[in-house]
């Protein structure tokens, strides 16, 4: 994941859309342990990727006890979740009471894959990658990025091959999906690149997971690309320029009032700088949710 091309990262939480449509969250008890929010919200877990790298345990635990009852991963290298086997990855995150919602994974085409379009190799990494998320208990896997291709029929070829990873994830019960950066709304041959990806993949078998600081940012509105694409957006990374809400820029009203209409199921809130400690700024961004947004 890039921001607009300085930085390549971010924090994300996920709530379902249930959350958005006037439920009172109500604290209950996780097996007698940790005050757990009775709905489900997840945590990227890039947002700790420092805490996580100093102390893991205690990092998961910190987490567990803010209320979250899921994660998205973002670490998954040669087979495993921080550098753990799914099933131990699965362990780690089930004895914290939570669960692992989704994954953040990257399968970029080379050049000679792009050329030649002989996708099997790249196919078989996903196949690998498929069954390490059953293990995980994963819901979604998410491809991060892809650089910008040289050209449009570079372009069709990724939406072809993002089909064809969807197909596999359908038919073992995940659904994919795409993560959009600020490069993604670069003009190719007179294409937006994002656009073009949400025209020629199939709603079947990709979903996108929309950034929507991103869109902001380069002059979009997410609301106009919801009423566009209705119901390709299955995942909303809500972000701001530090914890959400600070920069007053976003215009979070009006994107949490056209949720439906997006097809979102979980809304995943992302940060990528700081004014506080990591663990600081992620419970704000969550309070400023909360607090104004009846969730």
């Amino acid at each position: 994941m890039h921001t607009i091309n300085i930085m390549k990262k971010k924090f994300l939480l996920v709530l379902p859309i249930s959350l958005l449509i006037g439920c009172i969250v109500q604290p209950t008890k996780n097996d007698g342990a940790n005050p757990k929010i009775e709905k489900k919200i997840a945590l990227e877990l890039y947002s700790l990727h420092d805490d996580l790298n100093t102390d893991y345990t205690e990092t998961l635990k910190k987490i567990s006890e803010m209320g979250f009852a899921a994660v998205e991963a973002d670490s998954y290298i040669n087979g495993k979740f921080y550098n753990r086997s799914p099933k131990q990855f699965k362990k780690d995150i089930e004895e914290n009471g939570m669960t692992v919602l989704s994954s953040h994974v990257n399968r970029e085409l080379s050049n000679k894959e792009l050329a030649s379009k002989d996708l099997s190799n790249a196919l078989k990494w996903w196949d690998k990658c498929v069954e390490d998320h059953l293990q995980v208990g994963a819901k979604y896997i998410v491809a991060s990025e892809i650089n910008v291709p040289k050209n449009l029929q570079d372009l069709k070829t990724y939406c072809e091959y993002f089909d064809q990873i969807g197909k596999k994830c359908k038919e073992k019960g995940l659904a994919f999906g795409y993560h959009n950066k600020s490069l993604d709304l670069t003009n190719i041959e007179g294409e937006i690149m994002y656009d073009y990806m949400l025209a020629n993949t199939n709603p079947d078998y990709v979903f996108f997971q929309m950034d929507v600081y991103w869109l902001v940012r380069c002059g979009k509105s997410p609301v106009d690309y919801f009423k566009k694409y209705s119901g390709r957006f299955k995942l909303l990374h809500i972000k701001d320029d530090k914890e959400i809400g600070q920069s007053g820029m976003v215009g979070f009203d009006a994107i949490l009032k056209n949720i439906e209409i997006a097809g979102m199921e979980y809304l995943i809130i992302e940060v990528d700088n700081y004014n506080y400690t990591p663990l600081e700024s992620v419970k704000m961004s969550l309070d400023y949710l909360l607090n104004n947004y009846r969730l």
